[in-house]
């Protein structure tokens, strides 16, 4: 392994953001089960998928942490909610 790609990280940004943009998902990586327990699937069309993850990209974020943020910012715990 050379020094170049032993300092390569696991999730190292993309070198064409275009290209990863149009690229097929791939699966998700193994988080803690106890963090987030369930899974939200919504269609959007490609180019909203675009700019989400062209957004995500800029921000230095994933684009699940990044909606995550988004929907615990809208949707607030009420008093009373099960959390």
């Amino acid at each position: 392994m050379t020094e170049r790609s032993s300092r390569r990280s696991f999730a190292a940004r993309p070198a064409d953001p275009d290209q990863w943009i149009k690229a097929a998902d791939t699966a998700p990586r193994a988080t803690d089960v106890t963090a987030f327990t369930a899974r939200l699937t919504i269609d959007v069309t490609p180019e909203l998928r675009g700019r989400i993850k062209i957004a995500a990209f800029r921000r230095g974020v994933t684009v699940a942490d990044m909606l995550r943020e988004l929907l615990a910012r809208e949707f607030p715990p009420t008093e009373g909610d099960p959390s």
